[in-house]
């Protein structure tokens, strides 16, 4: 899957939202975030008033990163789950498409088997949606008319 900037529609936007919604919904979490590797998030769902989601989004992708290369350490492509056991939170980290971290926030009135059962779901939806983007995004790149235009064109229109 391409790493390149991914454009967000509004639609693909409602559509991981509602995923993200019934994520946390689904695995009776605290909260769900789901964000990019790059740590921006993307959509959030639950208790999240109290939280610093800019923090934990960039942290948790930092921390998706440092695995990465734990992984590439060991000769594996990536780690695609963590799990962190709190006192009163427990973190389920997941990597979808290789492009988007979700992070289920959960305590003891969850599991994390069912976190894992509705992450999984979760993903998959999630996947779906990535490729629709990918694909507006890429019809998009091809419609764009200022993409053929080079410097030296602009240079030729005020040089006369």
């Amino acid at each position: 899957m391409s790493t390149n900037q991914l454009v967000m529609y509004e639609e693909e936007l409602e559509q991981i939202n509602a995923v993200c919604q019934s994520l946390h919904r689904d695995s009776n979490a605290i909260a769900v975030l789901v964000i990019d590797k790059n740590g921006q998030s993307i959509a959030a769902a639950g208790e999240v008033d109290n939280l610093d989601v800019t923090s934990l989004s960039s942290l948790t992708a930092g921390n998706v990163a440092a695995t990465g290369g734990i992984a590439n350490l060991l000769q594996e492509k990536e780690f695609a789950g963590q799990f962190h056991e709190g006192e009163r939170t427990n973190v389920h980290i997941s990597i979808v498409a290789g492009r988007m971290i979700v992070v289920v926030l959960f305590d003891e009135r969850s599991s994390l088997g069912l976190v894992r059962l509705r992450v999984r779901k979760a993903a998959g939806a999630l996947e779906k949606i990535l490729e629709e983007l990918f694909r507006k995004s890429q019809d998009s790149a091809a419609a764009n008319v200022f993409a053929e235009i080079t410097d030296d064109d602009i240079d030729n229109l005020f040089n006369d």
